[in-house]
């Protein structure tokens, strides 16, 4: 189980809503170039992963209580990934606390044959959170530790 927290300086309900919409995982998620919605609880991500692969995948929510938890899985009943995002009011005012949690499949095994491609699930994790505070407080990118070469650059005469 991997896990981290972050403060974000924004209302729950507001960090919630952009959270629960996948599609806008791409934004701050280091690996994941890509997220279409098939249903309402069902989603194809595009992931590249190490040596320029891209891989797609397809995720289901599993649970969701509005303004506090989101559950989702990979579908592959063989190498099943689990993630909850937690979400609780922070310690000031128009603070949102999110608790990420990681399930990776084969435990501690299946982190080490990651580490061995060269991802880091505790490093791509926090790295995730810290982008999404970024995203949510000043609407851009700066993080680029544990993520695809290039994706968060900033192109001239792009605004973010």
């Amino acid at each position: 189980m991997i896990e981290a927290t972050v403060t974000i300086r924004r209302a729950v309900e507001k960090v919630f809503a952009f959270c629960r919409d996948f599609r806008n995982m791409p934004r701050f998620l280091g690996d994941v170039m890509a997220v279409e919605r098939l249903d309402r609880v069902t989603y194809r991500w595009t992931i590249q992963g190490p040596l320029g692969l891209r891989v797609n995948w397809t995720t289901r929510v599993t649970e969701e209580r509005a303004n506090e938890l989101i559950r989702y899985e990979t579908t592959s009943p063989v190498l099943r990934t689990r993630w909850e995002l937690h979400f609780a009011p922070g310690p000031r005012a128009g603070e949102t606390k999110v608790r990420e949690v990681m399930r990776v499949p084969l435990g501690r095994l299946g982190s080490l044959a990651l580490a061995l491609v060269g991802k880091f699930p505790a490093g791509e994790v926090a790295s995730n959170l810290h982008r999404l505070k970024q995203v949510m407080e000043v609407g851009r990118v700066t993080d680029t530790s544990h993520s695809v070469a290039g994706k968060f650059a900033q192109r001239p005469g792009r605004s973010r």
